[in-house]
């Protein structure tokens, strides 16, 4: 089975770090019909009152205004591949091998399998990265 290489949209928004902080920007989303992959939420260093959340996809204009008032938005300073597939020993090893022996310096990387999936989310700092790095993870997984 093939694996799928693409640019995706992430989007980012600051969440207060207290009980239900997180819920409430997740809440808004499920209301306008968001149906999403991938969620990832953390305390911010060195602000103990904040936390930071990073989620995609939105989709539509209903999923963008939602997302938009609850305060997320994207950026032009991440850059996300989404790289999903088959699992298998040594996929990752593969595909960071292959960015890092161009010259790639990833932002971020979160990967998980479940079963004989994989889903991985690789973060860069700028478009071009991002660009290359689809043509070489595309090259290197098949």
């Amino acid at each position: 089975m093939p694996y799928s290489v693409r640019k995706v949209d992430v989007w980012v928004g600051e969440i207060d770090d207290r009980p239900g902080g997180l819920a409430e920007k997740l809440e808004s989303l499920a209301k306008a019909g968001a149906s999403l992959e991938f969620i990832i939420s953390r305390r911010t260093p060195g602000n103990p009152d904040k936390g930071v959340v990073f989620l995609t996809p939105i989709k539509g204009t209903k999923q963008q205004r939602a997302a938009s008032a609850a305060g997320l938005n994207t950026t032009n300073s991440l850059h996300s591949v989404r790289v999903e597939g088959p699992d298998r020993p040594g996929l990752g090893i593969k595909m960071t091998r292959a960015l890092a022996d161009a010259g790639i310096n990833l932002r971020g990387l979160s990967a998980a399998a479940l079963g004989r999936r994989s889903v991985s989310y690789f973060a860069f700092d700028n478009a071009d990265d991002a660009a290359n790095a689809i043509k070489l993870l595309k090259k290197a997984l098949k």
